[in-house]
């Protein structure tokens, strides 16, 4: 059995991994609401914006714009851009959706010629285990995760959208966390461009209720319209993306500290159990050797 300074001083080390990882999930609570919050407007937003989408379609419309699905340049490439956290102590957040992300890199991309395809990637946890399964990403975006603005994200989604309207992009997909509820999140791979090509997640749940398209009067030209409404598409289905994947990751670090502060607390009352055991041993001990000294003095 231990000594009881040596159980005080592990007391004193469990009791501060406890305060630290507390204090760690109340904060991830708190910033997971914000992030929430922002993950259902986006969600709410892009819904009703691919509704729209929708309904052009039906109509026959949205294939005749010119940015339905574009010729590619011979040089064009195929990107797949991973969002994943900054920092760690999420559990296995990073590692979910990176082995979702080379599997698809693996059977998708490199399959049709390594050359022609990029990897870029958000957070640093990311970068470190993509090196370790040996791919090197070609640009790193270390501001969209947690802290971030929208306007950050709609700078991005412009880039890729000129890429793409030049020719130089030929599809862009992206690996994130999905959320799905708040007990409920699962990685996956997502097409964003070509507009002919791109997963839609809202239209089984929300789909306004809009009149035919020949009710419509679309200014100044169908073309137009359809063009404009494709490109906003794009933006708010990267956009609700990149703002899942926080929210998860808040989810994520909010169950793992939550894990280890339930594990502190086991431990801490643990600790206490074998100090006063050891404790009242060494009581125990004095005591017999003060009698001990005492009896052998009145001989």
């Amino acid at each position: 059995m231990l000594k009881t300074r040596a159980l005080a001083k592990r007391r004193r080390a469990v009791r501060n991994i406890w305060k630290i990882s507390h204090t760690m999930a109340l904060i991830a609570t708190a910033r997971f609401r914000r992030a929430a919050d922002r993950a259902l407007a986006a969600a709410v937003y892009a819904a009703h914006l691919e509704s729209m989408l929708e309904h052009l379609r039906l109509a026959g419309v949205a294939e005749k714009s010119p940015v339905w699905r574009l010729p590619a340049d011979a040089g064009a490439t195929r990107c797949l851009l991973v969002l994943t956290s900054n920092r760690g102590l999420c559990g296995g957040f990073n590692t979910a959706v990176v082995k979702v992300a080379v599997h698809y890199w693996h059977q998708h991309l490199a399959a049709r010629g390594a050359e022609n395809a990029r990897l870029e990637v958000s957070g640093k946890r990311g970068v470190s285990i993509l090196r370790f399964a040996g791919l090197e990403p070609g640009e790193v975006y270390t501001h969209l995760s947690e802290k971030f603005r929208g306007e950050d994200v709609d700078l991005l989604a412009e880039r890729y959208w000129m890429e793409y309207c030049h020719g130089r992009l030929l599809s862009l997909d992206v690996a994130y966390m999905q959320l799905q509820s708040l007990a409920r999140q699962h990685p996956v791979v997502e097409r964003l461009l070509p507009p002919a090509e791109a997963t839609v997640r809202s239209l089984s749940r929300h789909m306004w209720d809009l009149p035919p398209f020949y009710e419509f009067d679309l200014l100044p030209s169908s073309a137009e319209v359809t063009t404009g409404l494709i490109g906003e598409v794009f933006r708010a289905r990267l956009r609700w993306a990149v703002f899942d994947a926080a929210a998860s990751e808040q989810i994520a670090r909010m169950t793992a500290m939550r894990a280890a502060t339930e594990n502190a607390e086991r431990m801490l009352s643990r600790l206490a159990l074998l100090y006063n055991r050891a404790r009242q041993t060494q009581i125990t001990s004095e005591l017999i050797e003060l009698m001990s000294a005492a009896e052998a003095l009145r001989r």
